[in-house]
């Protein structure tokens, strides 16, 4: 496995590697890796050729400086996890190797980034759709791997690549659960004792409300998570909805779309847990 800091010193090993007609997948991350990242790796390394991890914290995704400043950070502990997972290469830029100049770039979503995540991050997914299309435009993979946690993230990544008619392939990972169903992200690193254990009620309570469609009209089961989760005097509610998976609108009726998903934000104190769960009848 295969260590760069720069561009250019990765992008003259790709060179050579297209050359051979290598194809390559890329599995772009912040760090702070758990299971779920090693099993987007996994996937890549078992479709292509070459797979290339990159580890680099954006600051233009993040609306709240204090949440940057308390990503976890782990790079040595990451780079060793990498050499057992199947990676090849791993690309490890500065912030100034990413964005030699100001990304003053607004992209155009429609509505996808103006629900849920969007309306609650202001900004978050255009911070995303900067860099992605620049480590895409480093890396020129053939095939790029998101986990389905991000769901919402998936779903504006795609539009992205149609939008800068890009010709990679994006492939959604199921999501990666603690043995108590809670969704493993580099965030839980982040919460206390008591945090961690009460966590496991969101995933709980979705895994409950999948239960209930033939029960509850789509209001009555919206209503049903959101009290059931903020019962715990360690959770609020920051919205739950339930949304189609191609434009993510808002369904009223089980029979609107054939594959819905709810998607949730918890707060745990000060910590930001999403999760997911299909709603398909």
């Amino acid at each position: 496995m295969k260590v760069f800091d720069y561009k250019a010193d990765l992008q003259k090993e790709l060179r050579d590697l297209a050359q051979k007609n290598k194809k390559i997948g890329f599995v772009p991350t912040m760090g702070a890796l758990h299971e779920g990242h090693i099993s987007l790796i996994k996937k890549s390394a078992s479709d292509n050729d070459i797979t290339i991890v990159s580890i680099f914290v954006n600051p233009n995704q993040f609306n709240d400086k204090k949440d940057l400043e308390n990503y976890p950070r782990f790079i040595d502990k990451d780079i060793n996890l990498l050499k057992n997972a199947g990676c090849d290469f791993v690309f490890t830029p500065s912030v100034k190797e990413i964005y030699t100049e100001e990304d003053n770039r607004i992209f155009d979503f429609g509505d996808l980034d103006k629900v849920m995540e969007g309306k609650h991050r202001v900004g978050h997914f255009n911070g995303v759709a900067q860099v992605v299309s620049k480590l895409f435009n480093i890396v020129n993979p053939d095939v790029a791997y998101f986990g389905r946690k991000d769901f919402q993230q998936y779903v504006i990544i795609k539009k992205m690549v149609e939008i800068l008619n890009i010709p990679i392939k994006i492939i959604a990972c199921p999501i990666v659960r603690e043995k108590d169903g809670l969704a493993m992200s580099s965030r839980n690193l982040l919460l206390s004792k008591d945090q961690r254990k009460n966590s496991s009620f969101i995933s709980e309570t979705l895994f409950k409300a999948r239960n209930l469609i033939n029960k509850l009209n789509v209001k009555e089961l919206k209503d049903w998570v959101v009290d059931t989760i903020n019962s715990n005097p360690f959770l609020e509610v920051e919205y739950f909805d339930i949304v189609d998976d191609v434009e993510l609108k808002s369904i009223n009726n089980w029979q609107e779309q054939n594959n819905n998903v709810g998607c949730i934000a918890v707060k745990v104190g000060k910590i930001r847990l999403i999760d997911n769960i299909n709603f398909n009848l």
